[in-house]
């Protein structure tokens, strides 16, 4: 693909890309993805992809279908829709994410989470079967008034070293100061579906709109979220390591909402972080590793247009699924009721690394 590369060092620069910094570069021409799924149909929102560690080509993407009577929908690597896998019903599901080897009934079970907004409720499905393991849904924010402070939004798994896994669960609206998130330990309610056992409720928030997109990086061991219209907020996401800002950036050149957050890893230790940039159609992309004088400050690198449109959700793996992903798969939310697969490559350009 020919690319333009346009670097950002004067004061006056074009419209498009009056957000660079100094160094920094952003492509003028779309990437284009490789593959658009079959629609959804009401409203995609979030996607997460499951690996099959045992067979990457048939790994899956799940994606929201955000209505009243919406729906969990799984698609192959071609984008086509895998009937027999789809959970229909499900009461505005919103985001979604997954994680490998929760032990459920003494086996270790890839289990798909999504937030249920109008119910208040997580629903929570093994993998690739998709079958429910949450006995009808695990209710959030118990105790909490007024139906803002319950609807359900964001949500992200958090598997720690010792094996240990949490769900990051966020919500339309709650307090400025020191509970926005709730964050829950997960494990088997003894009969072989998931329980949820709240640890603790931390996070900063503006008030200017609401936060959506959670991401969290187990290696590292950080949760990072979107506020939108302000900026991405860092927290250690080990409940024992306390409930102080790491970092926030971001805050300067986003045309509007912050929006989907997704880590591309190159090390265990070094990547990338990607985050929407939902008014302008692209993604602002800074570095996952801190710098010598600060370790949570993050660089902005590069910001790449897409083709896909006003995108709330993304998701991203660094390893090669098939000979059309060989250094990974980005997977985005686009509101033609559809997803949009990227290559890794097209995304990194000349200016970042693959995997």
């Amino acid at each position: 693909m020919k690319r333009l590369n346009i670097f950002c060092f004067a004061p006056l620069v074009l419209l498009s890309l009056a957000s660079c910094k100094p160094g920094t570069t952003t492509d003028t021409i779309e990437v284009k993805p490789v593959i658009i799924t079959e629609p959804v149909k009401y409203d995609t929102d979030d996607p997460a992809i499951w690996v099959n560690k045992a067979d990457p080509a048939k790994s899956l993407v799940i994606g929201t279908d955000k209505d009243a009577d919406g729906a969990l929908y799984v698609y192959d690597l071609q984008g086509k829709i895998i009937a027999d896998k789809v959970v229909r019903g499900l009461k505005r599901p919103n985001n979604v994410d997954l994680a490998y080897g929760l032990m459920l009934n003494g086996k270790p079970t890839d289990i798909a989470i999504t937030t249920e907004r109008i119910s208040h409720k997580l629903r929570i499905y093994s993998l690739p079967d998709m079958k429910p393991v949450d006995n009808g849904g695990i209710e959030m924010f118990v105790g909490e008034t007024g139906p803002e402070y319950r609807d359900l939004m964001g949500i992200s798994i958090y598997t720690a070293k010792d094996g240990k896994m949490y769900a990051i669960v966020g919500r339309k609206s709650g307090p400025k100061t020191g509970g926005y998130i709730w964050q829950y330990l997960l494990g088997d309610d003894g009969k072989g579906n998931v329980k949820a056992t709240l640890v603790r409720k931390f996070g900063e928030y503006s008030g200017k709109k609401e936060i959506e997109a959670i991401a969290v990086d187990n290696e590292l061991g950080y949760i990072y979220y979107s506020d939108e219209q302000v900026g991405v907020r860092q927290y250690y996401a080990d409940p024992e390591k306390g409930n102080k800002q790491l970092s926030i950036f971001g805050t300067t050149g986003f045309a509007a909402d912050h929006e989907g957050i997704s880590i591309y890893k190159l090390t265990d230790s070094t990547g990338y972080i990607l985050v929407s940039d939902q008014g302008a159609n692209r993604f602002q992309i800074f570095s996952r590793e801190g710098t010598k004088q600060n370790q949570f400050e993050h660089k902005l690198l590069k910001i790449a247009n897409v083709q896909a449109r006003e995108s709330d959700g993304s998701d991203v793996v660094n390893v090669p699924v098939n000979d059309t992903f060989k250094h990974g798969l980005f997977v985005v939310m686009s509101t033609d009721k559809t997803f949009h697969y990227y290559r890794w490559e097209d995304i990194a350009g000349k200016e970042l690394k693959v995997k």
